[in-house]
């Protein structure tokens, strides 16, 4: 009868010790793992921009942005996993995709802090001016859309799609075409140009 108690002692013991030590670890992953969202009304900004809206998702290491702004609406997503983004340009009706530069681009884990940060103290589209980046759009069509991942190759599945190369310094001096611009939030401004986007 002693060695049952105990025994049945020992399996409560561990019992409490698994839902406690799971409960916790609940605790600290929720927060790593967590999806969030971001919504920022820009109606009164002068560029008409239109609403904008960013959903993270941490468990996938993606954020997407979307961009209602009527025809000149935009949808990207930003892989963090690969180090790929790509914006569809619902004007355009094409699929850009580039390589992310990381240096300018924030980290997942800063985009929300980013956000808040520039709406709370009111900086909005006044605040200090976003980070650039400014992509030559290859004009092929990209034919294997799988090495850039599934959720880059699910927004462009159909639709044409271009590579796009970051121009460096002595390139933007030179380049004279148009550019189509994407601001993300007051945060990064991404230019796409060539002829791709130019029609």
């Amino acid at each position: 009868m002693l060695a049952y108690s105990s025994v049945h002692c020992f399996r409560e013991d561990k019992m409490k010790f698994t839902i406690v030590f799971a409960g916790l670890l609940g605790v600290f992953l929720a927060p790593a793992l967590a999806n969030y969202n971001i919504n920022v009304n820009d109606d009164n900004n002068n560029a008409g921009s239109g609403q904008q809206s960013v959903s993270v998702n941490n468990e996938h290491n993606v954020a997407n942005v979307d961009n209602n702004n009527g025809w000149d609406s935009w949808n990207s997503i930003w892989d963090y996993g690969n180090g790929f983004a790509a914006t569809r340009l619902f004007q355009k009706k094409t699929c850009i995709v580039h390589k992310m530069n990381k240096e300018v681009m924030p980290s997942i884990q800063s985009l929300d802090a980013l956000v808040k940060e520039k709406k709370l103290q009111g900086k909005g589209p006044g605040g200090p001016p976003p980070k650039g980046l400014m992509y030559s759009v290859n004009p092929n069509k990209v034919d294997d859309l799988s090495k850039f991942g599934k959720n880059i190759a699910n927004m462009c599945r159909g639709i044409p799609t271009y590579m796009a190369e970051e121009m460096q310094e002595a390139s933007l001096f030179f380049y004279s075409g148009t550019c189509y611009t994407t601001s993300v939030l007051w945060i990064v401004d991404i230019s796409f140009c060539g002829d791709t986007v130019e029609n």
